[in-house]
């Protein structure tokens, strides 16, 4: 089976195919794909992937119409869940997104099919101000010229005919044939309240030419940089969210203390698992902070993936999340 792609430089006409709620505000996203069974079509559907696919005659430019749907899983269409295409941090399974290819009748005459894969979510008041990280790890598939592939985000007008108001991608076309992380990002100003957010991947194919690119470990999460809640607090010590997140090959971890004393600041796995010791003594009072290199204690570098950092003092000890991709 080929599977194949081409990018998005276009004002595409994404639909939003679910009513949103008045009151929806943008919520953090994880995936990695492993407990997916890779044998359900419904499977990507069920965890909200969408598609929506673009035509336009062979100049590429000229528009003919759109469909979408429900992220299928079926291996001949837009997207599928596959397995053995990752390394150490991707594990065993994961989304490769491709053209669509059940659509004989546009491939076959050489029309342009824009094949879109995505997530979607509405914008609220709350998220006015706030910046928002699309990050995720990808590997070159089976793609072969003229098609081409992108990874986005996206926001449209359901008050405007669901016109485009922000196309923010990458060109995937060319990306190397080993596993690399990426990350794409967007400041959300007043002007997108109550419109849709779309973050996924696209590609444009034609007469049946491969397009296919394997993604894995997805992440969509507020950008600690601005926006962000506040800080872990035990009283009057604060805790700030690392920076960058998702991070690669380092980060920065904040915090600040109301009186001198012991701290201790340790990186932690989800399985609970002492990973590594950033500080262990006496510290003034006032702000400090300490980078993590995703290094263990005996210098290794660790696996991609999600793990907290802990800060304790005598007053209590507080947690966040981070999450490393390579």
């Amino acid at each position: 089976m080929h599977y194949r792609s081409m990018p998005i430089l276009v004002a595409a006409l994404l639909v939003c195919l679910a009513p949103a709620a008045a009151n929806a505000q943008l919520a953090p996203y994880t995936q990695n794909f492993e407990s997916m069974d890779a044998l359900d079509t419904g499977v990507l559907a069920a965890d909200g992937w969408r598609y929506y696919a673009n035509i336009y005659q062979p100049d590429g430019v000229t528009y003919i119409r759109g469909y979408g749907g429900l992220a299928p899983n079926d291996g001949s269409g837009f997207c599928g869940v596959v397995q053995g295409q990752g390394g150490v941090d991707q594990g065993f399974q994961q989304l490769v997104v491709y053209s669509d290819y059940n659509n004989v009748g546009d491939q076959s005459s050489g029309n342009i099919i824009e094949s879109n894969t995505y997530q979607e979510q509405l914008i609220g008041p709350a998220d006015v101000g706030s910046s928002w990280v699309f990050a995720f790890q990808a590997k070159l598939g089976d793609i072969v010229a003229p098609s081409t592939a992108q990874a986005f985000i996206k926001t449209l007008d359901p008050n405007n005919n669901y016109n485009l108001t922000n196309n923010i991608s990458l060109d995937m076309t060319n990306i190397p044939i080993t596993w690399s992380g990426y990350t794409i990002s967007i400041a959300i100003d007043a002007s997108l309240e109550g419109q849709i957010l779309q973050f996924g991947f696209s590609n444009r194919a034609t007469n049946f030419v491969a397009s296919a690119i394997y993604y894995d470990n997805v992440v969509f999460e507020l950008d600690p940089g601005t926006g962000t809640p506040p800080s872990s607090a035990v009283r009057g010590n604060l805790l700030a969210q690392n920076y960058p997140n998702p991070f690669n090959p380092s980060t920065k971890i904040r915090f600040s203390l109301e009186r001198p004393g012991m701290v201790s600041i340790s990186i932690y796995d989800l399985a609970g698992r002492r990973v590594a010791t950033l500080q262990e003594g006496e510290m003034e009072s006032g702000e400090h902070s300490v980078v993590w290199n995703g290094r263990s204690d005996n210098g290794d570098p660790v696996a991609s993936g999600q793990y907290r950092y802990v800060m304790k003092t005598a007053e209590g000890q507080v947690s966040r999340s981070m999450i490393l991709l390579k």
